[in-house]
């Protein structure tokens, strides 16, 4: 079921007018069904790993709460991790690291004879088992007591508006939010139905649309070159972002309208002026959870230098592979491991050159070009990101300076079949940037739900009517799977 269809609506509404008729001691029963029922429409047994890995966690916190000795305690906290992790790598790595290995043997004439699996990637595992794990390590950390209601810790891991790509959200917030009485506020169901529209706003109509030209050119690298690749690569740093937010907005606005407050999963990330500042604007969650479960106990910046940079490669190797079991997510990941350890030691420099060129006298273009400087470089990492393979990647790399005198592609036929993004469809993809833009701009100045109240009624309502009317004309209607629902 996806957020982007007419079914979630009728579901969504049935929810909502459900929880607020029922009493509150019967609440959390029916947000439970819902969210597995939810789940099961994607494929029913995923709910039988989803229960698995619920009742693991569970178990290993209740054992850990039951005990004060640090050695049983990480008995158990293994047990949780090995289990989840376990789950984790047979259904989304067993055939990557499978087929490497193979390949590897293959190239030297040798025999391998481990079969592949053939499983399908249940939607969302990552998202939930990162979930369950930081409960599992807050326990362990004392930072959490342990959920003894098995109901309730079961909600808080399959809480449908956040169970299929996050927001990843900790324990010690959505937990104790799961015993609270919330009333209707009309307020407060308003702000959470503009955000959810602007959510599907941003899907249906801006990542959608691009999506066309970016399928288009990153489908058959080979046949493009030059200004196609840069164009459907910055379409695509929109698209994926639109894609993603559009989703953490509607997951943000369905539990803000149950009562629930969640956490912001992104923040103007292109306004970036660094990457160590991108990645505290980007999939907010996902950061937070490898900063704290990962960097800082592998001794983050409190190390000597070699092994901070081996942390950083850690980190990001691993953020790259949590992406996706694909050669592609980690030169990713490594790349930006790569970023941003020359940030680090390029540092003073950079500031050196900054200064004789006087940089430092005109701050609103320093801060531009920065800003610019580093959609560059998380743009050139997107380009792995979304190549099919390793092989497309480097064509679109060497190719970006090549054939810079052939048009774009604009619709075409192809044995009868109208292919490639028309010139209305350019039109939109490439409004919808400048819309997101500007949007940005407005949110360095406050919320803009916040701001638009402020407004006159005539104005404020003259936005909305707009917004409608192009969400009416310009949105794809197809409902398309959020991106960010193959990790």
């Amino acid at each position: 079921m996806l957020f982007n269809s007419t079914r979630f609506f009728f579901f969504f509404t049935i929810v909502v007018a459900a929880y607020f008729a029922i009493p509150y001691r019967f609440r959390w029963v029916l947000l439970l069904c819902v969210s597995y029922y939810f789940y099961m429409c994607w494929k029913p047994t995923y709910a039988i790993l989803l229960f698995l890995s619920t009742f693991i966690v569970y178990y290993a916190g209740i054992q850990m709460g039951k005990t004060g000795v640090a050695s049983k305690k990480k008995k158990f906290l293994i047990l949780s991790l090995f289990i989840n992790f376990g789950l984790l790598f047979l259904f989304k790595y067993y055939n990557f690291f499978n087929d490497s290995i193979r390949t590897l043997f293959n190239h030297h004439n040798l025999f391998y004879g481990i079969p592949s699996l053939k499983i399908l990637l249940p939607v969302g595992i990552s998202f939930y088992i990162f979930k369950s794990l930081s409960y599992s390590i807050d326990v362990y950390r004392g930072d959490q007591a342990p959920e003894k209601h098995l109901g309730i810790f079961a909600l808080y891991v399959a809480f449908f508006p956040q169970l299929l790509a996050g927001p990843i959200e900790r324990s010690t917030r959505l937990l104790p939010q799961l015993r609270k009485v919330f009333h209707f506020d009309y307020q407060r169901v308003t702000e959470g139905v503009k955000l959810i529209f602007w959510g599907l706003f941003q899907k249906v109509v801006i990542a959608d649309t691009l999506s066309i030209l970016v399928d288009a050119v990153y489908d058959q690298p080979t046949q493009y070159s030059g200004i196609s690749l840069i164009v459907a690569t910055i379409f695509f740093a929109f698209q994926i972002y639109c894609d993603f937010s559009g989703y953490s907005d509607i997951a943000i606005g369905a539990a803000q309208i149950l009562g629930y407050r969640t956490m912001e999963n992104f923040k103007r990330p292109y306004f970036s002026k660094s990457i160590a500042e991108f990645w505290r604007r980007w999939h907010i969650s996902l950061s937070l959870w490898f900063r704290d479960y990962l960097y800082i106990p592998l001794g983050g910046n409190r190390v000597s230098v070699p092994r901070l940079y081996l942390n950083l490669f850690v980190v990001f190797f691993l953020c790259g592979l949590w992406h996706g079991a694909n050669w592609t997510f980690v030169i990713w990941g490594g790349l930006h491991g790569f970023y941003l350890f020359s940030s680090n030691i390029t540092q003073r420099a950079r500031e050196r050159v900054a200064q004789k060129l006087r940089l430092n006298n005109t701050p609103k273009l320093f801060r531009f070009l920065k800003i610019l400087t580093t959609f560059f470089f998380v743009c050139f990492a997107w380009i792995f990101f979304r190549s099919n393979s390793v092989s497309d990647a480097f064509y679109i790399v060497s190719h970006l300076l090549a054939g810079w005198g052939s048009a774009l592609n604009t619709e075409t036929l192809r044995d009868g079949v109208s292919f490639g993004p028309s010139q209305f469809q350019w039109i939109v993809g490439t409004a919808s940037i400048g819309l997101v833009i500007f949007v940005h701009l407005v949110q360095s100045q406050g919320r803009v739900i916040d701001q638009l109240s402020r407004k006159p009624v005539w104005l404020r309502w003259s936005i909305y009517y707009a917004m409608i009317l192009v969400f009416l004309l310009c949105g794809s209607f197809q409902p398309k799977k959020f991106i960010y629902f193959q990790f």
